[in-house]
Formats: structure tokens, C-alpha cells, sequence
């Protein structure tokens, strides 16, 4: 008995290339937000772990200005909740960063089966770019705007109302106690014993002894200031993040210039010659975006700007043609 052989064989159905219907896109898409809420579940607990050593990070470079400028390193909590309110808030910003790439793979599994193979490409180069330039943004406004920014309010304020201190001979018969100066605590201070911690800026007491271990309490050392710069945690933690916003937005400012060459909605031709009114934009938007002051509105608008002239080499070399034919590989006419 033959086989018989079918001239014309079915070509396979798969993911790739078989169709959906309406109802079954609705399916597909609430299933992708069923997984991307339920895998933020488990982020959000490690977060809440992790989001006090997070909040203490956040608050180094206030305390690291405060410190420089001989004011105490202490942070206000005004109400009963703030602190655990601020807690929570970081908690949450957490699970929405480490959870992000989970939400953008389910996002991507939707509609990923309605894309060729050369429309994935762009996907493939502006995702990680997108994600770099997060990255990049948030790290610039933790490590060279938000100290510069802190430095320059603390010291406005520090040096408002301050009051002259009278100098005059010492009375005759006194004598000034002196008490040690040092870099940290001493490691088994006497009951009563006194000194002076350079490094947290406190007058330190040794008030007695638990299980063998000294129970010492301080109070903070300030330099005389007509105002003095008290700052609530919840207040801070709002800046941190919305300066960290505003640099997350404004650091994808290559990839809006990539798209608009791309679309050919604005030549580069018609981009080079108009950098003038996008360096006004630039400055418009670091003032919206920041809290207003000239010099964290000068730190947002210089890199927006550069990140424009960097949008424009890109857009350059990484043309629409060269990512749809895989950067020359012969696979342009793969669908």
C-alpha cells in the first residue's frame, strides 16, 4: 500500500501567524493584566523590607549637606505617620521600578503576535534605550543634582536673620571646661563621661549601662543661623521623587527626536537649524519640571539639551531602513 503524499502540505498554525478574534484579544489582554498585578504582589513584600536601608540611601545627601554646613543631621517627622507614610511611599516606588520590566514583558506577550519581524526590531532598540536612559537620568539628580540643589537651599537659609555674637573677655576666675573632640564614640565610655562626636556633630553623655552595654544620649550641635532648616521627611521624599520624574521624563528626549526623524514629522535638517528655539524649550521645561530654582532648572535644561544633539546623531546613524533590515543582516524579508 502507497503512502500518499499531499502536494500541497497545510502550512503549520502558530502564535506567529494565526489570527484572533476580537473576543479572544479581550481575553488575551485581561489574562496579561491578571499576571502583571499578581507578579507585583510578591515585589511589593520584598520592597516593604528593603524600603527602610532605600529611605536611609535617600536621605544621605540632605544629611551629608546638613553636615557641611555645621547644622543638625536630623530629619522631622511631624505627625504620628509621616515616617511610615514615607516608608510606604518608597515601598511603592520600588515595586513600580522592579516590577516595570515584569508589566512591560506581559505588555510585550500582547502585542508581540500582531508584529513582524521588522517592527520588533524597533522594539528591540528602543526599550533597552528607553531603559538605560532611565537609569542614567535618575543617577544624574541623585548623585549631581540633588547635592548641589540641597547645598544651595541650606545655605540660603542658613545664612538669613543670623545675629552677630557678642565677644568679650573671660570674667576673672573662670575657666572654660574642655571636652574631648572625637571621631567616634569611645568604646567603653565611663558613667557620666562626656565628649564630643565630630562626625554626628553632638554633645554625647554616658548615662549608664545596660547588660554591659553604655547607654549614651547626644544633643545636636548647630551653627548659629537666623533660620533654622528643619526638613519633614514626607516633604523630602516627595522632591526626591519628583526630581526623579522629571529626569526619567526628560532623559527621553532622545528617542521623542528619534521618533519624530523616523516619522519624518520633523526633518533633522529642520531640527539642526532650530536649536536655538529648542534651547528655549529646554529651559521652559526645566522650570516646569523642577522645583523652580535657577540652578536645578539650569542642571535639567543642560542635559536635555545635549540629549537632543544626541538624538539627532542617533537618528542619523540608527535609521528607520537599517533597524527593519537588521542592521544589514539578510533577514529584511522575513515577516
Amino acid at each position: 500500500m502507497n503512502a500518499q503524499t499531499d502536494p500541497k502540505p497545510k502550512k503549520r498554525r502558530t502564535d506567529e501567524t494565526a489570527t484572533m478574534s476580537f473576543g479572544d484579544h479581550l481575553d488575551d489582554l485581561r489574562r496579561r493584566l491578571v499576571l502583571a498585578m499578581v507578579g507585583l504582589v510578591p515585589i511589593f513584600v520584598v520592597a516593604l523590607v528593603f524600603a527602610d536601608e532605600v529611605l536611609g540611601f535617600l536621605l544621605l545627601p540632605l544629611q551629608a549637606q546638613l553636615r557641611a554646613k555645621d547644622l543638625p543631621q536630623i530629619i522631622q517627622a511631624t505627625g504620628p505617620i509621616e515616617t511610615f507614610g514615607a516608608y510606604v511611599r518608597v515601598a511603592f516606588v520600588l515595586t513600580i521600578i522592579a516590577g516595570g520590566p515584569w508589566v512591560m514583558w506581559q505588555f510585550w506577550l500582547f502585542v508581540r503576535p500582531g508584529l513582524r519581524l521588522h517592527e520588533r526590531r524597533f522594539a528591540h532598540v528602543l526599550i533597552p534605550m528607553s531603559v538605560a536612559l532611565s537609569g542614567a537620568g535618575v543617577a544624574f539628580m541623585y548623585f549631581v543634582l540633588l547635592p548641589v540643589v540641597l547645598a544651595f537651599f541650606i545655605g540660603f537659609g542658613s545664612k538669613i536673620g543670623v545675629q552677630a555674637v557678642a565677644v568679650q573677655p573671660l570674667p576673672p576666675g573662670i575657666v572654660l571646661p574642655v571636652v574631648p573632640l572625637l571621631d567616634a564614640d569611645p568604646e567603653s565610655p565611663t558613667i557620666g563621661a562626656s565628649w564630643i562626636n565630630l562626625t554626628l556633630r553632638e554633645y554625647r553623655v554616658c548615662i549608664g549601662m545596660v547588660e554591659g552595654e553604655p547607654i549614651v544620649l547626644g544633643i545636636p550641635l548647630k551653627r548659629h543661623s537666623g533660620i533654622a532648616q528643619q526638613y519633614r521627611v514626607s516633604e523630602y521624599v516627595k522632591l526626591v521623587f519628583q526630581l526623579a520624574l522629571a529626569f526619567t521624563l526628560g532623559f527621553q528626549t532622545p528617542i521623542v527626536v528619534m521618533l519624530l526623524a523616523w516619522s519624518r514629522l520633523v526633518p533633522i535638517s529642520f531640527m539642526a537649524r532650530n536649536r536655538k528655539y529648542v534651547l528655549m524649550i529646554c529651559a521652559i521645561a526645566g522650570a516646569v519640571l523642577t522645583p523652580a530654582d535657577p540652578i536645578s532648572m539650569i542642571l535639567l535644561a543642560t542635559p536635555l539639551y545635549l540629549l537632543y544633539e544626541f538624538g539627532m546623531v542617533l537618528a542619523r546613524f540608527l535609521t528607520p531602513e537599517r533597524i527593519a533590515r537588521g542592521f544589514g543582516r539578510g533577514d529584511a524579508g522575513q515577516t
